[in-house]
C-alpha cells in the first residue's frame, strides 16, 4: 500500500492517462509506418518503435500498479504535532546554521526543486515522529548532518 496525497494520486492518473491516449497510438502509428517499408529484419525504424512501445507498455504497467495499490490521505486526519507524511517542515542546518524547509511525500511524488523529499530518504526517516524544537543527526552521502525542528504544517 503506497500513501499519497490527492495531488500526487490526480498527477499520475493524468501521466497514465497520457500515456495511454496521446504517447502509445504514436507509437503504434510509427510501428505500422515502419511495417510498411518492408524486410522487418533490417528495418531500424521498426526496432526502434518497437523498443519505445516495450518502454511504454512498462511505464504504463508500471502506473496502474501504484494507482492500485494507492490511499489518498485526508490531511484533515492528520496533524497530532509531530512530523509525518505530509507535513512541511522547516528545520536549521545546525553544522552550518542555514534553514530549509521540506514536504514529506510518497516516494513517487518526490521532487527536491519543489522541495518534496521522499518519506523514505534519511531526512525524512530520521524525523518522522519528532516535534518543533527536536533536534535529529542524520546520515548523508555528505556525511552527518543535525538538524534542528523550527516549525511542522501540514
Amino acid at each position: 500500500m503506497e500513501y499519497m496525497s490527492q495531488e500526487g494520486y490526480d498527477k499520475l492518473v493524468a501521466e497514465l492517462h497520457h500515456l495511454e491516449t496521446v504517447e502509445l497510438p504514436l507509437v503504434r502509428d510509427a510501428i505500422a509506418e515502419a511495417r510498411d517499408k518492408g524486410d522487418l529484419s533490417e528495418n531500424f525504424e521498426y526496432h526502434a518503435a518497437k523498443r519505445e512501445q516495450g518502454r511504454l507498455l512498462s511505464q504504463i504497467r508500471f502506473r496502474q500498479r501504484v494507482l492500485e495499490n494507492a490511499r489518498v490521505i485526508n490531511k484533515s486526519l492528520l496533524g497530532d504535532g509531530s512530523v509525518g507524511l505530509l507535513c512541511k517542515v522547516e528545520m536549521t542546518n545546525m553544522n552550518t546554521n542555514s534553514r530549509m524547509t521540506y514536504t514529506i511525500v510518497s516516494p513517487h511524488e518526490a521532487n527536491l526543486r519543489e522541495g518534496k523529499i521522499s518519506i523514505k530518504s534519511p531526512i525524512a526517516q530520521a524525523l518522522l515522529g519528532k516535534r518543533v524544537g527536536d533536534e535529529v543527526e542524520v546520515r548523508v552521502p555528505a556525511g552527518m548532518m543535525k538538524l534542528r525542528i523550527e516549525n511542522i504544517t501540514l
